[in-house]
C-alpha cells in the first residue's frame, strides 16, 4: 500500500516539475517573440520599407507591397511562436477573407495578438490604429509605410475610410477601441457602424476567443497562463449595413445605434447571445 502511495506521489511531483519547466520555457519563449516582433518591425522599416520608397514610385503599388510584406512577416512570426509553444491558434472559414474587397472587418479584441492573427491571413489589410502608436519606435515606421489610418482626426477619418474602401481595400477595426476588460460586457463605440453606413459597405464579423487569456489589458507579457493558450477565430458571414437603415430615420445616427447593437451581439460568445 505504501509503495503504491509513494509511486503516486512521485508521479504527481514529476508532473508538477514538468509543468513548471513548461511554464518557464513559455516565459522565455514569449520574451523572445516580443523582442523578435519589435526588432523585426524596426528592421523592416529601416531596410525594406525605406528601400521601397526609392524602388517603387507609385504610392498605391508601394503600399500594396508593404502590406503584403507585413502579411508574410506576420505569418513567419506566428509559425515561430507556434513552434516554440507560446500559443496555438485555429481559424474557421479563413477562405472568406478572399471575398472581402471593399469590406469592413470588425472583430472583438481580447488579446494584443488579435491584429497579427488577422492581418496574417487577410489578402489585404488596412487598419485603423491609435495615434499614440505613431510614437512607438518599433511600429511607427510600419504604420506609416503601410498607409494605415490613424484615428486622430475623426472628422476626416470617415472620408478616408470611404475612399479606401471604394478602392477595394479591406479595413480592420476593433470597435471597442481598446482590448476587452476581462469579465466585463462588450462596450462598442459607434465608429465602425458610422464608417459602414457612410461608406455603404458590407461588414465581415470576426469572433476571437483565447483560452486561457493571454496578453489581455490586465496581463503583462510575462504573466503566462498555466497551460498553453489556444486562440479560436471564427470568420462569420457578411452583414449588409444598408439593412439597418429605415425610411423613417431622420439621420444615420439611429441606424448606427441599431447596427452597433447587432455587432455587440455578434461579437459575444455564442453562449451569451440572446436567441
Amino acid at each position: 500500500m505504501e509503495s503504491v502511495m509513494d509511486s503516486s506521489l512521485a508521479v504527481q511531483a514529476a508532473t508538477q516539475h514538468s509543468s513548471l519547466l513548461n511554464r518557464l520555457w513559455r516565459v522565455v519563449a514569449t520574451g523572445f517573440c516580443f523582442a523578435l516582433f519589435g526588432l523585426g518591425g524596426l528592421l523592416l522599416s529601416i531596410l525594406w520599407f525605406t528601400s521601397l520608397r526609392f524602388i517603387v514610385r507609385s504610392e498605391v503599388v508601394r503600399t500594396q507591397i508593404t502590406q503584403q510584406s507585413i502579411r508574410y512577416s506576420f505569418q513567419l512570426f506566428l509559425r515561430i511562436a507556434k513552434f516554440l509553444g507560446v500559443f496555438d491558434y485555429r481559424i474557421e472559414n479563413n477562405e472568406l477573407f478572399s471575398e472581402d474587397s471593399g469590406c469592413l472587418i470588425v472583430a472583438n479584441h481580447p488579446s494584443l495578438l488579435d491584429y497579427v492573427l488577422l492581418a496574417a491571413h487577410m489578402p489585404r489589410c488596412d487598419c485603423i490604429v491609435k495615434e499614440a502608436l505613431l510614437n512607438n519606435i518599433f511600429v511607427s515606421g510600419v504604420i506609416k509605410s503601410a498607409g494605415y489610418l490613424v484615428n486622430a482626426e475623426s472628422d476626416k477619418l470617415l472620408a478616408h475610410c470611404k475612399a479606401r474602401l471604394g478602392r477595394g481595400g479591406s479595413i480592420l477595426i476593433f470597435p471597442e477601441g481598446t482590448r476587452t476588460t476581462a469579465g466585463c460586457a462588450l462596450n462598442l463605440q459607434r465608429g465602425a457602424a458610422n464608417i459602414a453606413l457612410h461608406s455603404g459597405c458590407d461588414i465581415r464579423v470576426v469572433y476571437i476567443d483565447c483560452n486561457p487569456p493571454m496578453l489581455t489589458k490586465e496581463l503583462k507579457w510575462y504573466n503566462i497562463p498555466p497551460v498553453k493558450p489556444q486562440f479560436n477565430i471564427i470568420v462569420q458571414n457578411k452583414i449588409n449595413s444598408n439593412d439597418f437603415i429605415q425610411d423613417s430615420d431622420l439621420s444615420l445616427a439611429l441606424a448606427a445605434r441599431r447596427l452597433t447593437k447587432h455587432l455587440t451581439c455578434a461579437l459575444m460568445p455564442e453562449s451569451k447571445r440572446k436567441s
